[in-house]
Parts: C-alpha cells; structure tokens; sequence
C-alpha cells in the first residue's frame, strides 16, 4: 500500500491457489510470486507477504494489465 495525498493506494493482483499434497499454494498470476499454508487463508497471507518483499523499495505499478486465463485439453 502507498499513500498518495493523505488516501490509501491499493494494488489489485489476481491469486489462484491450489492444493500440494498437505499444502495450499496462492500463486500471484499478475507477477512470478508464490506463498503456501496449511490452510487457503494461510497461502494467501503468506503471498501477501512476499508481493510486500517482492515490491520493498520500489514504487508499486499504476496498474496491471490482468492476465489473459485460459484451459488447454490434452490426451488423457
């Protein structure tokens, strides 16, 4: 988060999470950063985190082109 005149600015990322064995992991689809817990609300805390780290020091983007999310099918 940054402040800008007094107001709180927010950057909006897109977050998948899936499921690791015993683990979940939110994966950030807008930049190449990743967090795991035990539990969803874990992962994703922990991916909060590390976009924090991932951003330190530096100014966060204006805006994100979202990502374009498709399927793909392959042979069973």
């Amino acid at each position: 988060m940054t402040t800008v005149a007094g107001t709180i600015r927010t950057n909006k990322f897109t977050v998948a999470v899936t499921h690791k064995a015993s683990w979940c992991v939110a994966r950030c689809l807008d930049v190449d950063v990743l967090g795991q817990g035990e539990t969803v609300d874990d992962a994703v805390a922990n991916l909060e985190e590390g976009l924090g780290l991932y951003f330190e020091g530096e100014d966060l983007p204006d805006s994100l082109e979202p990502p374009i999310i498709t399927t793909v099918l392959i042979p069973a």
